[in-house]
């Protein structure tokens, strides 16, 4: 770093902001790097890629979870928690995750649209459903559906089988906590693999680990729905 870099560090500071993240790229050109490493965390970025949600494994079923966005300055830290979770089967290759065994997977997805008990506020830029009677996730491996947003009268699924059943598909509203905001990942989702796993997202806390898919605190899940724009290709990557 040249006698600039500590510099502008004290006056950014001075400013009361947060720092550059001293991991990160030095350049901030698009189309110089397809990976970058932000809070130790291995990012693979699409093309135009300018904003990040990185979930840190730290210890248990607990993460760190960070949004960082690239500016002139390079990638800055918007917000973080140490109060994350993952699913409590732990973290494993997605090529390697089956359905039900409540694990997360590891690797770099895109932040595709959100949906929750809630309406989307003024100036969010993604894509949003509110959750109606009926909503499920469909997890039917039959289903033509499989891995998509579906109301039971639109069919297409077998939404009565019991809660127990392997193929049983998510009731959105049986978790008002969880789901009160939620977005979705690219996990599984263009070309759907049956028994890999459907319904992988980012939201709100609940008591303890996920089913498999990144838990925040309720005040970053709504930073974050209020920073993402589909126009900067937002990801979230997940690691060790």
């Amino acid at each position: 770093m040249s006698w600039l870099g500590p510099l502008l560090v004290a006056m950014v500071l001075a400013l009361g902001g947060t720092p550059p993240a001293t991991n990160a790229p030095t350049t901030n050109a698009r189309t110089t790097a397809t990976h970058v490493v932000l809070d130790g965390v291995r990012v693979a970025l699409p093309a135009g890629s300018d904003q990040v949600v990185t979930v840190n494994h730290t210890t248990g079923t607990h993460a760190r979870v960070t949004l960082w966005q690239r500016g002139a300055a390079g990638w800055q830290r918007l917000a973080q928690s140490a109060r994350g979770h993952i699913g409590y089967g732990g973290l494993v290759r997605p090529r390697h995750r089956h359905q039900g065994t409540g694990t997360t997977p590891l690797g770099s997805y895109r932040l595709l649209w959100s949906f929750g008990t809630q309406p989307a506020e003024a100036g969010w830029r993604m894509s949003h459903r509110t959750i109606q009677p009926g909503d499920y996730w469909v997890e039917d491996n039959r289903s033509a559906y499989y891995n998509r947003y579906r109301n039971k009268a639109e069919g297409g699924f077998r939404w009565g089988l019991p809660e127990s059943n392997f193929n049983s598909s998510e009731l959105l509203s049986a978790f008002p906590q969880q789901y009160e905001y939620s977005i979705v990942t690219s996990y599984n989702y263009d070309a759907p693999v049956r028994r890999r796993g459907a319904g992988i997202f980012l939201h709100v806390n609940g008591p303890g680990p996920t089913a498999g898919c990144v838990s925040a605190p309720r005040w970053f899940l709504r930073t974050t729905l209020a920073t993402l724009d589909p126009a900067r290709i937002p990801v979230i990557a997940i690691g060790r």
